[in-house]
């Protein structure tokens, strides 16, 4: 049993320090120190203790508690009395080793042990802390985990007690002002939480009160920590003080409430600190800010305070810590005497808030809000959304809007402009968010929250509410169409329209346009010779430029977003959109003064327009291959709502880079169908096209936009020609919108110049400087669209777009560029859209004829050793090695010289306008499609030596592009190396599309001992001619029929013209005998001699032997 508060002694060597016994309140106990418990047999006391008592309750307990404190006198008596008394204290006992240890003795007990201490001190009053340098001399180890992973206790099992001791402690006032949270994230279904902050400093911890259903909450709470104890150098304490972990929860009706991170703040000594924001934790991710401040007071006297009818009697300590309780009762008065500031001012009982002087500055501001509608609404709850309405929340203050009837007819809200006046802090840093929810109003009165989103920056949104609106005029807040009234609208003449066509160029397209906006000048031919339009070319999407404001200037999108995160990695899912904007201005602090006027005073039809959409898709580059080869087969797929056209029949094969050069005309409905999708697919044979990627384009945005997003303006007012204009309203029609919609002065018109804005503008100052154009239109308009271009309207233009992949949606994909005009249907047809078909190449054919060839190098030497070439000459076009063609032989040639009479024939297929060579063909022989290249169409022409037994010997060749040809030479001994030097002037060349047919002689060249020299001449005629032509004017290979355009003749080549082996009569005659004519002679002569001797010799001795017998006389 423990003795009695009387029977309870002061140890020698310390001194009581309170006078009297207290009760511990600092406990989970009542208000008199009493906790509570059962006892449930077999035990004798209750394992368990409650403060609160029950009926059912037998036993009850409190702790008295006594401050007490070394005395200095005693110090030396108590050491001696330690020295006597440490051979018989501090052992404990027990009757076999391993048995549990008790403290007195009893007569079977075989073990004792007791435990040495010994105090540390350091040797200098600077460094850590001694326990941290035993901690480490004990062998203590860092790792939280060992190799295999399990934990690793820092001490052995006989490890010693380690404390640290201080001489003194110091007592400190703690207040922690705690204002908001924002962005913090969403625990529960409905998109929210409801959160609330525990504070934890050193022992003691309180908590915030709980803000339902938000993820912003303004707590605007003091929590103040009366009495603190901490140890240690105050100057350190100042230096270092100790951290202050505050932990958000959401509390949860069912279950325990749910961690949503923390964050980890230090105190300041500094009165009235200034509020921050501090980060919240989970995890390792950022889960919002904690907007706070706190403030540590270092107490210099006790706290006395004075209870009715307690006058008399001192206080202890622990008494000062109950005493928070007696100011919310009002028992307690604070008193003049004491160093702590007076405490905040309270909300509610025991709720103080955040004092003035920390609180930010609050002004009266005025929130104006555009409700324009939402989009895209998933369901909630397996059940589609079909009313919604809004509720747009800012501090302490909310708003709601009127509920959309049908959402599928029309999603925006009949009224559309809500006004909410709140007081927000004037310095940026503390301004609270914009939360907007969308409340679904279903049967029953049931009314979810179906979306919310958070609109954290505010600074964007804060206008003067007293300049000069350029973009809105004095109206009454109702229904006012973008589009002209009845009495603008002008039907266009169509006897305008009706101007004799000009014969233009054929090479002249869009393309060439393109191109030379692009800067590729040599695939725009003479285009900008004639001074024609050229359109801006945007590296980016057209909501990226800044001087368009992103498209957002009459109305901004903002996702809406719903669920509960469960998973670190994962983010809320977006559920649809919410339409609308803001208008932020202060109002005076006196009601009484007069209010700005209201920003927000023309607005658009409500109501659904039906538009025409013509999408232009130029070309991708750039794009992520998806074959096996390293390339695609992309195709197009456009979508707007439901309807959906796919391009997939005219894939172009195996290409990084195509140029589709579609144009796709839809219909849809504003704003029900506002995004177009532009889609790439690459094309499979055997398995699903896979989506190479896709961009989102908002045609709500670009109707609504003031900057004329819909139709770019062109440079010129062409009626005709390749830059006609193809909107619906003329340029003064379009002037006199402009006027209406930014609350500007009609223009006056006076001969050939206008006046607009206190300005004028002339004809003169930028027609001028260009060439004469045969398709402008009357001169009003050509200056009207003038002044139109020089209000910083969207000018004709393509944009680039990433493409980006559901899969992969942070990696981009490739690009793509493209335009979109959207034409209302109320204001009738428009103009023809452009033909930006890509251009197709043309079938043309090159004849070249080779009449002669001349002073050829000799290569061989013949049987008679004279030198010789048997020359022929072969040809194609480069990319077409298919179909070489090559001459007769003319054989024997003694003096370099071929005469052949050959035509060659190479079909080809060119584009004028880029003046290269299209060819498709086939990369491997399993490839099902054709790859197109287009490369410059090169003629190459070489010289061979033919040979029969062995291979052919190469003489010399000479390339020649066909649009950079060289002159040729009229006869042959003019003909040198020097007309096929590139660093001639350009005079000295020719392209042979233009003269169309070119004769002469042109060098061949070859090497010898790394020179350049001369191999030979050729005489031909070169000539290009159409696929129509080549039908009127048809003409054979060689000297094959239809040999006509010219006929050619047979070449007159010299009689040694042959082939020897074939010719042997040939060869006697005209290389025997005209070379060893005499020796073939005295051969014949000699022979008949020895002939005639021979056969006299055989004869003489018979006839001489008939002569001398004579048998027959």
């Amino acid at each position: 049993l423990s003795l009695s508060k009387a029977e309870t002694e002061c140890p020698l060597g310390w001194k009581w320090e309170d006078e009297e016994w207290s009760t511990d309140l600092n406990r989970a106990v009542d208000e008199h120190g009493w906790e509570y418990g059962i006892t449930i047999p077999p035990d004798r006391k209750p394992k368990s203790w409650v403060p609160a008592e029950k009926m059912y309750h037998t036993n009850r307990r409190r702790r008295w508690v006594r401050l007490r404190r070394r005395d200095l006198k005693q110090m030396e008596a108590l050491k001696k009395h330690k020295t006597e008394e440490a051979e018989v204290e501090g052992w404990e006992y027990a009757s076999l080793f391993g048995w549990k240890f008790h403290l007195k003795y009893r007569k079977t007990d075989s073990f004792r042990r007791r435990r040495w201490r010994r105090r540390m001190e350091p040797l200098e009053k600077t460094g850590a802390a001694v326990v941290f340098a035993l901690e480490g001399a004990l062998g203590g180890v860092t790792d939280d985990k060992s190799d295999d992973g399990k934990s690793i206790s820092t001490f052995g099992v006989n490890r010693p007690t380690i404390s640290c001791i201080f001489d003194y402690g110091n007592r400190y006032h703690l207040r922690c002002y705690i204002y908001q949270a924002r962005d913090l994230i969403p625990m529960d279904k409905d998109s929210f939480s409801d959160p609330y902050a525990i504070v934890s400093f050193l022992h003691q911890s309180q908590k915030t009160v709980v803000v339902k259903n938000t993820l912003n909450p303004t707590w605007d709470q003091t929590l103040i920590f009366y009495e603190i104890e901490i140890f240690g150098d105050p100057e350190t304490v100042a230096e270092i003080p100790p951290s202050i972990i505050v932990e958000i929860y959401d509390e949860d009706s069912y279950g325990a409430d749910e961690y949503m991170g923390r964050s980890i703040c230090k105190p300041s000594l500094e009165r009235s600190p200034r509020l921050s924001w501090h980060p919240v934790i989970r995890g390792n991710k950022n889960a919002g800010e904690l907007l706070a401040a706190f403030e540590l007071i270092k107490r210099e006297k006790p706290a006395i305070h004075h209870i009715p009818g307690l006058e008399c009697t001192a206080l202890g300590t622990l008494d000062e810590l109950c005493t928070p309780a007696f100011f919310t009762e009002g028992l307690l008065e604070w008193s003049t005497d004491t160093d702590l500031p007076y405490p905040p001012p309270q909300r509610e009982t025991n709720i103080y808030m955040v004092p003035q002087g920390i609180k930010p500055i609050l002004q009266r501001t005025a929130i104006e809000i555009l409700a324009w509608g939402v989009r895209n609404l998933k369901s909630y709850q397996l059940a589609s959304v079909t009313s919604p309405s809004l509720l747009v929340e800012c501090g302490d203050q909310m708003v709601s809007s009127c509920v959309i009837k049908n959402v599928k007819k029309n999603p925006n809200f009949d009224v559309s402009v809500l006004f909410m006046e709140v007081r927000l802090p004037t310095e940026e840093l503390y301004t609270p968010p914009i939360i907007v929810k969308v409340i679904d109003n279903r049967q029953f009165g049931r009314k979810p929250v179906v979306g919310q989103c958070t609109i954290r920056s505010l600074e964007e949104f804060y206008c003067d509410s007293y300049g000069d609106e350029t973009d809105s005029f004095d109206a009454h807040p109702d229904d006012l169409s973008l589009t002209p009234k009845d009495d603008v609208l002008i039907d266009i003449d169509e006897k305008e329209f009706l101007i004799p066509p000009v014969q233009e160029d054929e090479f002249i397209d869009w393309w060439s346009k393109f191109y030379a906006s692009t800067g590729e000048k040599e695939k725009c031919g003479s285009y900008l010779e004639k001074g024609f339009d050229t359109l801006q070319v945007y590296e980016t999407e057209l909501e990226n430029i800044e001087q368009y404001e992103g498209l957002t200037d009459f109305c901004r999108t903002f996702k809406l977003q719903r669920g509960k995160i469960y998973d670190e990695n994962e983010d809320p899912s977006v559920v649809g959109e919410f339409k609308g904007t803001f208008k932020i201005y202060p109002l005076p602090d006196d009601p009484s003064l007069p209010v700005p006027p209201r920003q927000i005073r023309q607005l658009p039809a409500r109501g659904p327009q039906e538009c025409l959409v013509r999408v232009y898709i130029v070309r991708a580059f750039s794009l992520q291959p998806k074959d096996t080869n390293g390339k695609c087969d992309p195709y197009l797929k456009i979508s707007v709502g439901k309807k959906s056209v796919s391009d997939q029949d005219n894939y172009i094969p195996c290409t990084l880079e195509p140029d589709f050069g579609r144009m796709f005309e839809l219909t849809c409905t504003l704003p029900l169908e506002k995004d177009l999708k532009i889609m790439l697919y690459d094309y499979d044979l055997l398995s699903k096209d896979e989506k190479v990627g896709e961009t989102v384009i908002d045609l709500e945005n670009r109707f609504l936009s003031k900057f004329g997003a819909c139709c770019g303006l062109p440079e010129t007012y062409c009626t005709s020609g390749p830059n006609q204009w193809r909107d619906q309203l003329r340029p003064s029609q379009l002037l006199q919108v402009f006027c209406q919609q930014h609350n500007c002065k009609a223009p006056i018109y006076k001969q050939d110049k206008v006046i607009f804005k206190g300005f004028e503008y002339t004809l003169s100052e930028f027609e001028d400087s260009k060439p004469p154009n045969p398709h402008l239109g009357p001169p009003e308009e050509r200056i009207a669209l003038y002044v139109l271009r020089k209000q910083g309207l969207v000018p004709e233009h393509v944009e680039t777009r990433p493409l980006y992949s559901p899969l992969q949606p942070d990696i981009e994909q490739g690009k793509i560029q493209l335009w979109v005009d959207l034409f209302p249907k109320c204001l009738g047809p428009p103009g023809p859209p452009f033909n930006i078909t890509p251009r197709k190449a043309k079938r043309f054919y090159l004849r070249c004829i080779i009449w002669n060839t001349k002073d050829v190098i000799l290569d061989d030497i013949s049987i008679t050793g004279e030198k010789m070439s048997d020359i022929y000459v072969k040809g194609w076009l480069m990319g077409h090695e298919e179909g070489k063609q090559k001459t007769d032989v003319h054989y024997r040639s003694l003096g370099g010289e071929g005469n052949f009479n050959w035509r060659f024939v190479f079909p080809f297929d060119y584009l004028p306008a880029e003046q290269v060579c299209s060819i498709a063909k086939k990369e491997h022989f399993w490839s099902l499609d054709k790859t197109e290249n287009k490369i410059p169409p090169r003629l190459i022409l070489q010289i061979w030596d033919n040979d029969k037994f062995s291979f052919d010997d190469y003489l010399g060749s000479v390339q020649m592009d066909l649009n950079r040809m060289p002159s040729p030479a009229k006869s042959a001994e003019k003909c040198s190396l020097s007309l096929t030097d590139e660093t001639l002037s350009s005079d000295r060349f020719v392209s042979l599309f233009e003269q169309k047919t070119v004769k002469g002689w042109w060098p061949c060249s070859g090497e010898k001992d790394e020179k350049k020299i001369l191999t030979g001449k050729i005489e031909m005629t070169i000539e290009i001619v159409a696929e129509h032509e080549n039908e009127e004017r048809p003409a054979g290979v060689g000297r094959d029929e239809p040999n006509m355009n010219p006929k050619l003749e047979d070449p007159k080549r010299p009689e040694t013209s042959f082939l020897w082996f074939t010719s042997p009569y040939k060869t006697m005659k005209y290389i025997l005998w005209r070379r060893y004519k005499w020796l073939i002679l005295i051969f014949i002569v000699v022979f008949i001699l020895l002939l005639f001797l021979g056969i006299f010799l055989y004869s003489f001795p018979n006839y001489a032997a008939m002569k001398l017998v004579r048998p027959y006389s």
